[in-house]
């Protein structure tokens, strides 16, 4: 698991931002050193996920709920977080073995941040 903040900066996180940074590279490389093996390795990289650490961010700013989702979604073109689901389901995709000749890749679930 990445992380959005792992595509790009993340401006206020950037401890956060290097370790997902990290990951990626990590992905790459490994996918490489094993891809003769036919292991594939991928990484997931959501944005903002409806969890108990988002969770705990709302609670953190004391703000009314709806004013701090507005803050967390503000770069976000589809103007919400993600739902578990929805990262679990691009999890299946990368595991699923009819997607035999993915890896190495970063999947972006991040409701169109990377496209901007």
């Amino acid at each position: 698991m990445a992380s959005v903040a792992g595509l790009s900066g993340a401006p206020k996180l950037s401890v956060y931002a290097a370790a997902k940074h990290g990951v990626v590279g990590l992905t790459r490389s490994a996918a490489v050193e094993y891809a003769s093996k036919g292991i594939r390795i991928n990484a997931v990289c959501p944005a903002h996920t409806r969890t108990a650490m988002v969770d705990g961010f709302v609670r953190f700013t004391g703000a009314p709920e709806a004013e701090a989702m507005a803050e967390l979604t503000r770069g976000v073109p589809m103007k919400r977080v993600g739902e578990v689901d929805e990262i679990t389901t691009g999890i299946l995709f990368l595991a699923d073995p009819a997607n035999s000749f993915m890896t190495g890749h970063a999947l972006a679930l991040d409701g169109g941040i990377g496209a901007i």
